[in-house]
C-alpha cells in the first residue's frame, strides 16, 4: 500500500515531464482543465493529490491514459497489456507484457487504446439493443410512424381508385395527406436523432435516474472534494453538472453527494484502501471493521478508484434505483432485471448479508460465460411506525470472481443468471417471464 502511495504522489511529476515534452506551458493547461496555474503547479509538484474528473482531464489534454500519470507508466502499461490479452483469449505472461511495454511503448499505448475503444463499441451495441426491446419512447415513436404511413396509403388508395370525386372532398383528402406527411417527418426525424444518440450511451435521457446516472459517470463516481470532507463541495459538484437538466434530478443528487460525504466522513479513503489491500473485498469485514452498515460498506467499494466493481440498488418494488455496470454484467436501462439476481433474493430476508458466486451468459451467446462474486443485503431506509414494517432498499456489489473469490460461499456450480428476459439466451429458466429474442440456447 505504500508503494502505491508513492506512486499516487509522483502523479505530479509525471504530469509535469509529459506537459514539457508537449511544449506546453502550465497556464495553458490549467486554462485548458478548468484550475488556476498556482494550483496546478502544486501539483507538478506532488503538494496536492490529484484523481477522479481532474486527472481524467488532464490526461485526455495531454493525450495520455490516466493510469499511466496516476500509477506509472510502466507498471499501468504492463496491467492493460495483460488484460487485454486476457480479454481476448491470448496467452501472454506478464514477462512478455513487460518486454513488448518496454521495447515499443508507442504500440504498446496503440493497443491498449484500440481495446479501450472496442469496449466502447461493444457498451454502444448493448445500449442501441437495449434500447429496441425496452425503451417505451422509441415503441411509441415506432407505433406513430407506422399509423401515419397507414393514414397516408389508405387516403392516396381512396384518391387513385375512386374515379369521381368531389372537388370538397377531394381538396379534404390532399390536406389529410398534407397533414400526415408532415406528421411523418417530424417522426422518423424524432426516430432518426434518438438512434443517432447512442454514439454516446448518455447522450439520451429521458427521466432524472438517467440524468443523475450520466452525472455520476461523469464524475466516474468518484468526488474528490467530498473525500476531503468540503462542506460546501456538493453544492458546487450540483452547480456545474450539465448532466442534471431537470429538479428531480439535481434532487437525487444532491441525495445521493450527501450520502457519499457521511461515508467518506466515516470511511476515510487512505484507511479505507489499505483495509481493501489488507482484508480484501468483503463488505461484511469491512463494516464491523469500520462500524457502519453493510450496504454503506459496498456503496464505499463501489467508489474506489481502480477496482472494477460495480453495484446496483433498488427499492421494495424492485424498481432499481441506482445502477454502476461492471464489463461483463449488463445491467439493463429499460424494463425488468433478472429476477434470478441475489438483489432481489435478499429482499425476501431482511438484514441477511448474502454473497453467491454467478454467471452472465457470454455476449452472442457462445464462449465462456462470466464469473462474479455478488454481495447482497436489504436493508430498512425509513423508520416504521409502531406495528408495521419496515421499507426496505437493497444493494447488490458486483465483483469479478477474482477479486472477490473466497469471500462468497462455496459452490459446486455458480448460479446462471442472465440480465433481462427478452435477451436472455438460457433455455429452460423456470423464472422467465417472456420468450427471449435471441435464437441460441444454452
Amino acid at each position: 500500500m505504500a508503494e502505491r502511495a508513492t506512486e499516487r504522489a509522483l502523479a505530479g511529476s509525471r504530469i509535469r515531464e509529459r506537459r514539457i515534452a508537449q511544449g506546453l506551458r502550465q497556464a495553458e493547461l490549467a486554462l485548458d482543465v478548468g484550475i488556476s496555474a498556482s494550483y496546478l503547479n502544486l501539483i507538478e509538484h506532488n503538494r496536492r493529490r490529484i484523481g477522479g474528473k481532474l486527472l481524467q482531464n488532464i490526461a485526455q489534454r495531454l493525450d495520455v491514459e490516466p493510469s499511466l500519470l496516476a500509477d506509472g507508466a510502466e507498471r499501468a502499461v504492463v496491467a492493460r497489456l495483460s488484460a487485454v490479452a486476457e480479454r481476448f483469449g491470448e496467452e501472454a505472461g506478464q514477462a512478455e507484457a513487460s518486454d513488448f511495454a518496454a521495447r515499443f511503448p508507442g504500440w504498446a499505448n496503440l493497443v491498449i487504446r484500440s481495446s479501450r475503444r472496442v469496449q466502447e463499441l461493444e457498451r454502444n451495441v448493448e445500449t442501441l439493443t437495449d434500447r429496441l426491446t425496452h425503451d417505451p419512447h422509441l415503441a411509441a415513436t415506432l407505433h406513430e410512424v407506422l399509423s401515419t404511413v397507414t393514414a397516408i396509403r389508405s387516403t392516396a388508395s381512396i384518391l387513385t381508385e375512386t374515379r369521381e370525386i368531389e372537388p370538397e372532398w377531394r381538396d379534404r383528402f390532399h390536406r389529410n395527406i398534407n397533414e400526415d406527411a408532415t406528421r411523418l417527418a417530424e417522426g422518423a426525424q424524432a426516430l432518426v436523432g434518438f438512434l443517432d444518440g447512442v454514439g454516446d450511451a448518455h447522450s439520451e435521457v429521458s427521466s432524472p435516474q438517467e440524468e443523475f446516472a450520466a452525472f455520476l459517470s461523469a464524475y466516474s463516481w468518484h468526488f474528490p472534494a467530498l473525500e476531503e470532507g468540503q462542506a460546501s463541495a456538493a453544492d458546487s459538484y450540483l452547480k456545474g453538472a450539465l448532466q442534471l437538466k431537470s429538479s428531480s434530478a439535481h434532487a437525487i443528487a444532491a441525495r445521493y453527494l450527501k450520502c457519499y460525504a457521511e461515508d467518506a466522513g466515516k470511511m476515510p479513503l487512505r484507511a479505507f484502501e489499505e483495509a481493501v489491500t489488507e482484508q480484501g473485498i468483503d463488505p461484511l469485514g469491512l463494516a464491523s471493521r469500520f462500524g457502519v452498515d453493510t450496504a454503506s460498506a459496498m456503496r464505499r467499494i463501489a467508489t474506489l478508484q481502480g477496482l472494477d466493481c460495480g453495484i446496483v440498488v433498488c427499492d421494495a418494488s424492485g424498481t432499481m434505483i441506482l445502477r454502476k455496470p461492471v464489463e461483463g454484467f449488463p445491467i439493463p436501462r429499460f424494463g425488468a432485471a433478472c429476477p434470478l439476481w441475489p438483489l432481489f433474493q435478499a429482499l425476501s430476508r431482511p438484514m441477511v448479508a448474502m454473497a453467491d458466486t454467478v454467471t452472465q451468459p457470454a455476449r452472442g451467446g457462445g464462449g465462456e460465460e462470466s464469473r462474479f462474486q455478488a454481495f447482497a443485503v436489504a436493508q430498512p431506509v425509513l423508520s416504521a411506525s409502531y406495528g408495521r414494517e419496515p421499507l426496505l432498499e437493497a444493494t447488490m456489489l458486483i465483483v469479478p470472481a477474482e477479486a472477490g473469490e473466497g469471500k462468497a460461499s462455496k459452490q459446486e456450480q455458480a448460479q446462471k443468471i442472465g440480465s433481462s428476459c427478452r435477451v436472455c439466451p438460457r433455455d429452460g429458466c423456470l423464472a422467465r417471464r417472456e420468450p427471449s429474442i435471441m435464437t441460441s440456447g444454452f
